[in-house]
């Protein structure tokens, strides 16, 4: 079956880094769109990058400049690396895969989730 298993959160403070992984099994990961969402407290759930099968990546503005998000395929994981953490950031950030082989990933539903893995940025 399909997993997501997401590692690499912890409590940091400002202006911190930490980098996240997402190891993918029971689906061809090379061909699916790959990303990241969050939640923090109180607030929407929220698209943070957004990974195609080719590379091409896509970010929220938020994120643009701090955040990198690759993947490894022959290792079948995906990684977020996020510096410059801010508090506001504190959230809980989820691995997420499209469901079939498609393109234009940052505009695409994505249907497996995994447990997700929580960031803590303190001031």
């Amino acid at each position: 079956q399909v997993q997501l298993v997401e590692s690499g959160g912890g409590s940091v403070q400002a202006g911190g880094s930490l980098r996240l992984s997402c190891a993918a099994s029971g689906f061809t990961f090379s061909n699916r769109c790959m990303g990241w969402f969050r939640q923090g407290p109180g607030k929407e759930r929220e698209k943070v990058a957004t990974i195609d099968s080719d590379g091409s990546t896509g970010y929220v503005d938020s994120a643009k400049g701090r955040f990198t998000i690759s993947k490894d395929n022959a290792k079948n994981t995906l990684y977020l690396q996020i510096d410059s953490l801010k508090p506001e950031e504190t959230a809980m950030y989820y691995c997420v895969a499209t469901i079939v082989s498609t393109r234009g990933c940052w505009t695409r539903t994505y249907g497996y989730w995994g447990q997700g893995t929580q960031v803590t940025v303190s001031s």
